[in-house]
């Protein structure tokens, strides 16, 4: 585990990957952030293989996250991780089905928890029923969970800290974390990672992308 929460740079807006990932890629590829991920909604299949080969060429630790809700969207997106050769699966709605492909594909699954909708999503639940299923999940052998804390219809950050707490795995807060005060509350919960992709788009952090990933690895050094 890291000694302070990791940020996933996600090349992504409203959920969708944006048309000039690549070109952003490479544009920030020197830039602190070590992990590099994003949607598999907005760009042709061949163009996600090569950039997510690029990554890896350029060291990084690649992500994929899948928002979708039904066993075959989320297979098909586990597929596309495999095609694509990413380290981990982020997101999808847990399945056996996928959780199996995973493991004999030497993928790390690390799926949502609770009850989401949407697209961008929403997540509803409460944080006791959300740790008691990734418990019961971790038996089964996930690697960690993609937890969509800022998109909670409660209390956000209260729930962060618990599950951070109650569950003894990767969690990634993942979706939303577009100010300082944010990135207070992913520091006080502890989490394996974060990511940001959104509000680097609308220059929450005010510089350019790569200034803006500098800023946030170095205010979470802090």
């Amino acid at each position: 585990m890291a000694k302070h929460p990791e940020l996933i740079v996600m090349l992504t807006h409203n959920d969708r990957t944006v048309a000039n990932a690549a070109e952003i890629f490479e544009a920030c590829k020197d830039a602190k952030a070590k992990l590099w991920g994003f949607k598999e909604e907005g760009l042709p299949l061949e163009d996600m293989k090569k950039l997510y080969a690029y990554m890896k060429e350029c060291g990084k630790t690649t992500f994929l996250e899948i928002v979708a809700y039904t066993e075959e969207e989320c297979m098909a997106g586990a597929k596309m991780a495999v095609e694509c050769g990413v380290d981990i699966l982020m997101g999808t709605l847990y399945f056996d089905s996928i959780n199996d492909y995973c493991k004999a594909n030497n993928l790390r699954y690390m799926p949502f928890v609770g009850q989401i909708t949407g697209r961008p999503s929403v997540l509803e639940g409460t944080p006791e029923g959300m740790i008691e299923e990734a418990n019961n999940l971790l038996k089964k052998g996930v690697y960690g969970f993609d937890l969509l804390g800022y998109r909670y219809t409660g209390d956000a950050a209260a729930l962060n800290k618990a599950f951070v707490a109650g569950v003894d795995a990767p969690v990634c807060l993942a979706g939303s974390v577009n100010s300082y005060q944010r990135l207070d509350e992913v520091k006080d919960a502890g989490s394996w990672a974060f990511t940001i992709g959104g509000a680097f788009f609308e220059n929450k952090f005010d510089g350019t992308f790569a200034e803006q990933i500098d800023k946030v690895c170095d205010y979470m050094e802090k």
